[in-house]
């Protein structure tokens, strides 16, 4: 199945506790920033076909101990506008019935922006497949068969055990596009 990639917008615009809903190849989508994290449902509830992502957006109570409350989830449960229903937007479960009852949840993320990502009259050009890396010298573009020498292989350098001997340092998108794929 082939995999279309949709860019929503640029994340320095989409702050922490909001949605937006976008109609992505047929389906309308909501796209939730929790904290940072990007998640993307159907807006579609799957016990009437409501509009689900346009629901309130909130938390949910647990309880271990009769008469004790926890307010959880906060900003991360959205309640559907017909009939109440409620779904985790991380997961997709429901909150009464999360083992049978889920939303379609899509991967979505942050990724590098393209400045020709847009057609002229602004619209969101689509991208099919998946975009592999091609022309480096050593490098695997299949993630099913990795390098069995850490990536090394031809440089010359004998590996103590299996991980290659590297710093690694933090990296934060400073600048990058809400992305969905369908």
């Amino acid at each position: 199945m082939t995999t279309k990639r949709f860019e929503i917008c640029p994340a320095a615009e989409f702050e922490s506790g909001e949605r937006r809903i976008a109609d992505l190849d047929g389906f309308s989508v909501g796209v939730f920033n929790v904290d940072g994290e990007y998640h993307a449902m159907k807006n579609d509830c799957p016990h009437q076909r409501a509009p689900l992502c346009e629901g309130k957006l909130g938390g949910t109570t647990e309880s271990d101990t009769p008469g004790e409350y926890d307010w959880v989830k906060p900003g991360q449960v959205v309640r559907c506008p017909w009939h109440g229903w409620e779904f985790d937007v991380t997961s997709g479960e429901s909150v009464f019935n999360p083992h049978k009852v889920k939303a379609k949840t899509f991967e979505a993320g942050v990724e590098p922006g393209q400045e020709d990502s847009r057609t002229p009259d602004g619209e969101v050009d689509v991208i099919e497949g998946e975009q592999q890396a091609t022309g480096v010298e050593g490098a695997t573009t299949d993630p099913a068969q990795p390098a069995t020498d850490g990536g090394c292989e031809g440089c010359g350098v004998d590996l103590d055990g299996e991980e290659p001997p590297v710093e690694t340092y933090e990296v934060d998108v400073e600048e990058g596009t809400v992305v969905v794929y369908l």
